[in-house]
């Protein structure tokens, strides 16, 4: 990018290494394969037809399918949008030839809200073609709609939750691998030299400092054989780690719901659905009493995980 564009977008960062990859992974995967059957959200409209409108056309991974599965795959999209970035778009478009109406996502790299007024800034890019030459395209700087663009944000207890964590996993790891560098350099008098490097305690050190900076989470890492990992420790990490998500699940579904309502008056001016989800999928409520049981030894852990589970 030129240096014009720079100001206005954000450059990419590295690609997130190893511990933050899988952690975005797992806290973005909201539902399990158990939770692919129906009526798994409830729909509270003063117009059926035109949310069943407004949700039959939602570009996600799959098409033609009912509100109750799109909204499970847009909940997901929008988790990974931002638990990335911190902010998720979407822009409503009209086909009047087949009287339909699209909601499609939109990057947020270059996206500021200026007095709420929209406006997104493209840098120049090239446009490769297999069958002639290359078309360098312009910049370009759009005003978009407001009514008409969906913005969906990182609830600010999370956000600050996440950004506390993910500091400690960048330096992890970004020095994963640095214990190569520790060896004593072989000599032409000491060819062998003696390293007296404690592997044991490094991968010890870099252990504790995964599970104090993910304290709040309640992530594991992905560990399952840990030493320092007892029924009780990982049934208590995954309660806590599937409180967060259902915290974010609700969030997402109520802004989801305001944002859905809001541009569905541009066709009735009194339009408003409420998405929520249903006693088919797992609840904080349900979440707070496993943890009281597990604290007073009630709880089985093999309830606890099928819980969290969905099993």
């Amino acid at each position: 990018m030129e240096l014009v564009d720079r100001l206005f977008i954000k450059r990419e960062t590295q690609k997130p290494g190893f511990n933050r990859r899988m952690f975005d992974e797992d806290f973005s995967r909201m539902f399990h394969v158990t939770n692919q059957r129906d009526n798994l959200f409830e729909f509270v409209s003063n117009d059926d037809e035109l949310t069943q409108k407004l949700l039959g056309n939602v570009n996600t991974r799959y098409t033609q399918r009912s509100p109750d599965k799109t909204v499970h795959d847009l909940v997901e999209e929008i988790a990974r949008s931002l638990v990335s970035s911190g902010r998720a778009y979407y822009f409503l478009h009209d086909d009047p030839a087949h009287q339909e109406m699209h909601i499609v996502p939109f990057s947020p790299r270059g996206v500021v809200r200026f007095f709420g007024i929209y406006i997104q800034w493209i840098p120049k890019r090239m446009e490769m073609h297999w069958d002639r030459e290359d078309e360098e395209i312009p910049r370009e700087i759009r005003v978009l709609d407001a009514s008409k663009v969906m913005r969906l944000d990182m609830p600010t207890s999370i956000k600050r939750m996440l950004s506390a964590q993910n500091k400690t996993l960048d330096t992890l790891d970004k020095h994963q691998f640095e214990v190569s560098n520790f060896p004593p350099p072989a000599t032409h008098a000491n060819p062998n030299p003696t390293n007296q490097f404690d592997f044991r305690v490094w991968r010890d050190i870099q252990e504790r400092a995964l599970y104090r900076a993910t304290r709040r989470t309640g992530w594991r890492g992905r560990k399952s054989d840990s030493s320092k990992c007892s029924d009780f420790f990982s049934c208590h990490r995954l309660i806590r780690f599937r409180r967060n998500q259902l915290l974010l699940r609700n969030n997402i579904l109520k802004q989801l719901s305001g944002e859905l309502s809001r541009i569905g008056k541009s066709c009735k001016a009194d339009f408003s659905v409420d998405i929520s989800a249903t006693d088919n999928l797992s609840s904080v409520a349900h979440l707070d009493e496993l943890e009281m049981r597990l604290a007073s030894e009630t709880a089985r852990f093999n309830e606890v995980i099928d819980y969290c589970y969905g099993r």
